[in-house]
């Protein structure tokens, strides 16, 4: 089964290849890495089991959502909007792809925000005014 989460604002979208998905800000530990103030180190766990995808929030400040409704777990169907703090996607599920040509598919992801000036985000609470995650080119795969 493919399930992937399509950026509602444009971004690449996130294919989950493993069977359970750390999403959160802290590099290097989550599997799908979003560089945004307003999503915790440690938000999330995406569950993929049979055919089925399953959420839980780790306590996150900003809560998960689906379908615009705080959660603290619960099923993902085809469509469900998903929200990481103000990170949207929808949630695909269909069956596998064709094999690519050269190889598989990374095991993380990084999604990277935009920032006017091209530094850091703040420490303060970002609460989504100022837009989505940035450009297509803003999201990068990254390798073993």
């Amino acid at each position: 089964m493919l399930a992937k989460l399509i950026s509602i604002d444009g971004d690449h979208p996130i294919v989950l290849t493993k069977d359970v998905t750390v999403v959160g800000r802290k590099r290097g530990v989550c599997d799908v890495y979003i560089d945004r103030s307003s999503v915790s180190k440690l938000h999330c766990v995406v569950v993929k089991t049979d055919g089925l995808l399953f959420i839980r929030d780790l306590g996150s400040t900003n809560g998960t959502k689906v379908n615009g409704q705080r959660v603290t777990r619960g099923a993902l169907l085809p469509g469900d909007e998903l929200s990481f703090a103000n990170a949207r996607f929808r949630v695909y599920l269909g069956p596998d792809e064709e094999p690519q040509p050269g190889g598989g598919r990374p095991d993380r992801t990084e999604v990277m925000s935009s920032f006017p000036d091209g530094g850091a985000p703040s420490d303060s609470f970002d609460d989504g005014s100022q837009g989505g995650l940035g450009s297509a080119s803003d999201v990068h795969l990254l390798g073993e």
